[in-house]
């Protein structure tokens, strides 16, 4: 299973990428392969000018092609998502979430954003026709601490609890997902298969 983790804060200290780096850390232990991506990673010309042809963005939306799912976190600014993240899922073709499960994950200065992901995130992910949306977890800020010295970064127990329950629900989900048949079996299928009219 290949999950592609992607991460929409244009900062490298983000409370999102605690949380997104903690579900990698969860799924690599279970065996699941998990390739992030975070939106400061990709030349900020390539996102304000669309560029398709842009190696980076050639090798998102291959990476995403062949994922079996997807986990996006993102602060919310000005009750939505973030900026650079729309920007980043633009570049993705119309049905690129077919056939794959999403996570989202939210973070913000206090609960008064929790309904981003709902109202903001999640219809562009369903624009996206993801197979499946999963509900969202949103955290506020006081709920997760920062990495200090060699001290990991800490999550609240409730939301420590939360997330692993999503993640539960997460990798039960990408388990249960259909598998597309190649072309060619299905018609050896086709043809061997026993009929009766």
């Amino acid at each position: 299973m290949l999950v592609v983790s992607i991460g929409g804060s244009p900062s490298p200290r983000s409370r999102s990428g605690v949380l997104l780096e903690r579900s990698r850390q969860w799924l690599e232990h279970r065996g699941v392969e998990v390739v992030t991506l975070q939106v400061r990673d990709f030349p900020a010309e390539d996102l304000l000018h669309a560029r398709f042809d842009s190696p980076h963005v050639q090798h998102f939306q291959q990476l995403v092609a062949q994922a079996d799912g997807l986990i996006v976190a993102t602060p919310v600014y000005k009750a939505s998502f973030a900026g650079a993240l729309k920007t980043l899922l633009d570049l993705l073709p119309e049905r690129a979430l077919a056939n794959r499960v999403v996570l989202p994950i939210a973070t913000g200065g206090s609960i008064a954003h929790m309904l981003a992901v709902d109202y903001a995130l999640k219809p562009v992910l369903s624009a996206l026709k993801a197979q499946e949306t999963l509900q969202g977890i949103f955290a506020d800020d006081s709920q997760i601490a920062y990495a200090e010295g060699n001290k990991p970064a800490q999550l609240a127990p409730a939301l420590e609890e939360r997330l692993h329950d999503s993640l539960e629900t997460f990798h039960l989900a990408l388990a249960r997902r259909p598998r597309p048949v190649a072309p060619g079996v299905l018609n050896d299928r086709l043809i061997s298969a026993r009929w009766s009219i």
